[in-house]
């Protein structure tokens, strides 16, 4: 019982140990992990977020409000967020580019981000992660 106790103990001083605070974070990077798109059929599919242009990493400004690619991507782009929240823990960031509003869910204490990305009739959802862009 003990060792059973121990380990348990381990593991979540580990798993505490890997999450990427960024509380209070003014520039994070974050990359995306895995995306699911969704058709108003009522069909999904998962891809790699590669699949469907996703790019491998964006740079959050929450100052300047702005979401963009890093400055190595093939595909340099940037957009204006028209809402940054920061509620209970998480962060909240909203736009609408190119025909398509987006939504952000950033969990401050882990990093961890759930976004979703819709026009008429699609959507696609993805989640990763992020980190302090001082790494």
């Amino acid at each position: 019982m003990k060792r059973i106790i121990l380990a348990l103990s381990g593991a979540l001083i580990v798993g505490a140990s890997v999450a990427e605070n960024i509380e209070g974070v003014d520039e994070i990077i974050c990359a995306s992990g895995e995306a699911k798109i969704c058709f108003e059929t009522g069909q999904c599919y998962s891809a790699t977020p590669w699949e469907i242009g996703i790019p491998d990493f964006v740079v959050i400004d929450i100052d300047e409000k702005v979401v963009s690619t890093t400055k190595s991507s093939s595909a340099y782009r940037t957009t204006a967020l028209s809402r940054v929240e920061n509620t209970d823990g998480s962060i909240f960031l909203q736009g609408v580019d190119r025909g398509r509003a987006f939504s952000f869910v950033i969990d401050e204490a882990t990093g961890r981000m759930t976004v979703a990305i819709s026009r008429d009739g699609f959507s696609v959802t993805i989640f990763g992660a992020c980190t302090g862009s001082d790494i």
